[in-house]
């Protein structure tokens, strides 16, 4: 299987209908293409795989003003390198495949290297690896090709960290086999793209073609990225030949282009599509060391010092709720801010940005996010963006007076939640309150960016309250209070009314 020329990747065409697209498809006809039809994790390691080839096909942007100019040449310019390059993506064969190291051999200890391919799809049961969407087994399972390439790609680009079987790369050890040549488990570091389950966004265009254009930035930006040493060359014009190729492992972890496609895992697919190798490969500074340009930088305060930390999502918070810290654009690069592509944007016009992460803990897959917003051009500008996060800001306090008032009405029928020992009921409840609640606020999230048009800051909080995102704020509090804490005995009813009065107390001290 080639994937320049054999369809691959699933995409929604203008006509609505669901067919995959091969990555020539996706630059020669991408006006014709909606958008993509993939997981968020997916779409992560798709869009950064359409930039490196957009880059390295017109060897540019060199700066802004030729990123004005370059969406009319990109379909030729992408389709004579992807013609040119065309051998360097196969998927098997004796010659070079995609994303996958030469010469890959192994040892013979416990056997760990050698693996399922359903470990690329981290979604999937495989061996000690939680079940996501999955209710089959893993072991054992072939997968069609067109699977496997998108599965590869995104875990080159998104696989967790931890311990990792070991091998032997062109006669070298793997990265992480520390203890060679005795055959014990290697460790691994968290592939590019998952540090802190950081956010990634991108803005996104009329058509898949205008999306790639979008995010495109120019040369003269990203070379002075922290931890990009420069421009670079992708990963498959200079597959490093083993781990003491250091020119190409240099350029494959400390350039732009190298670090967009990664090989953070040694990988060597079985023909037959049931088995792989897998060691470490290639380990990828992060951020403070290294920026993701599709990254948002922040400053959070711990133990009383500031300091620059990643964007990541969390399954408790939505992604709407950060966007007055997604949107920010970025003066330089080593500041704080949201994706960089957000400088390609016009001021004065609205538009939609994506985003999504895969979240993890430690080297454990917990699930996916992601969302897509319609942006008021005005969330551009810092007061934008400050009218939205005191909007945010009022929901994240009705949200804790909400926990207060659920806690208090069950101790006052009688059912003591506030005890240590009872932590995780109470935990429980709160958790099924504020989950309706902030399902039913997000619902209305059109009623907050319409707020932000204006760009002004409300006089005060007051005013925030009686605004219509106010009012609904207020609304689905009630509804969740009222659902969460039944009033029907006499006794509930009035522990109903003292938790209700916690719940609208403007002066509500907001904790657990």
């Amino acid at each position: 299987m080639n994937l320049t020329t054999d369809p691959w990747i699933p995409v929604v065409w203008n006509d609505g209908a669901t067919r995959a697209a091969s990555l020539a498809d996706i630059f020669v006809r991408g006006h014709e293409i909606r958008d993509l039809a993939v997981r968020p994790h997916e779409r992560i390691a798709l869009m950064r795989l359409f930039l490196c080839v957009a880059h390295a096909a017109l060897d540019g942007p060199a700066d802004q003003e030729e990123w004005q100019d370059c969406l009319a040449r990109l379909p030729a310019a992408a389709r004579s390198y992807l013609q040119r390059w065309g051998a360097a993506f196969e998927l098997f064969g004796d010659s070079q495949r995609f994303l996958q190291v030469p010469n890959l051999k192994a040892i013979k200890a416990k056997d760990d290297e050698v693996s399922s391919l359903s470990k690329l799809d981290m979604a999937l049961a495989t061996g000690s690896n939680p079940t996501l969407f999955d209710n089959s087994g893993g072991d054992g399972r072939a997968f069609p090709p067109d699977q496997l390439a998108l599965a590869l790609l995104t875990f080159q680009c998104l696989s967790p960290g931890g311990t990792i079987g070991v091998a032997l790369w062109n006669s070298k050890p793997t990265f992480g086999w520390k203890s060679y040549p005795k055959a014990a488990p290697g460790q691994s570091s968290h592939a590019p793209c998952l540090p802190g389950s950081m956010l990634h966004a991108f803005p996104r265009g009329a058509n898949l073609l205008a999306t790639i254009h979008l995010n495109l930035l120019p040369r003269d930006a990203v070379v002075t990225l922290p931890g990009i040493t420069g421009w670079g060359r992708p990963v498959w014009e200079q597959m490093p030949s083993s781990p003491a190729d250091k020119a190409f492992i240099t350029n494959a972890a400390q350039t732009y282009l190298g670090r967009l496609v990664p090989i953070s895992r040694a990988i060597r697919m079985d023909n037959d599509g049931r088995g792989l190798l897998l060691a470490n490969g290639v380990d990828y500074p992060s951020w403070p060391e290294a920026r993701e340009a599709s990254a948002t930088i922040i400053v959070r305060t711990i133990k009383g010092l500031p300091g620059r930390f990643v964007l990541g999502a969390s399954l408790d918070k939505a992604p709407w709720r950060e966007l007055h810290a997604l949107t920010v654009k970025s003066a330089f690069v080593k500041d704080t801010g949201g994706p960089l592509a957000l400088n390609n944007l016009a001021g004065d016009q609205a538009f939609d940005l994506w985003v999504g992460a895969l979240v993890a803990n430690k080297a454990k897959v917990l699930d996916t996010v992601e969302g897509v917003y319609h942006v008021p051009a005005t969330m551009l500008v810092s007061t934008g963006q400050q009218r939205y996060a005191d909007g945010v800001q009022l929901a994240e306090k009705t949200a804790w007076a909400l926990k207060r008032a659920v806690t208090r009405y069950h101790a006052e029928i009688g059912d003591k939640v506030d005890r240590p020992d009872a932590r995780n009921r109470r935990d429980a409840l709160q958790d099924k309150a504020t989950f309706q609640f902030w399902t039913q606020a997000e619902r209305e999230l059109p009623l907050l960016l319409t707020a932000v048009q204006s760009g002004d800051p409300l006089p005060d909080a007051n005013a925030w309250r009686r605004s219509a995102w106010g009012q609904t704020v207020n609304q689905a509090a009630r509804l969740a209070y009222e659902t969460a804490c039944p009033h029907e005995t006499g006794r509930q009813l009035q522990a109903f009314v003292k938790g209700l009065a916690i719940l609208f107390s403007n002066s509500a001290n907001h904790s657990n």
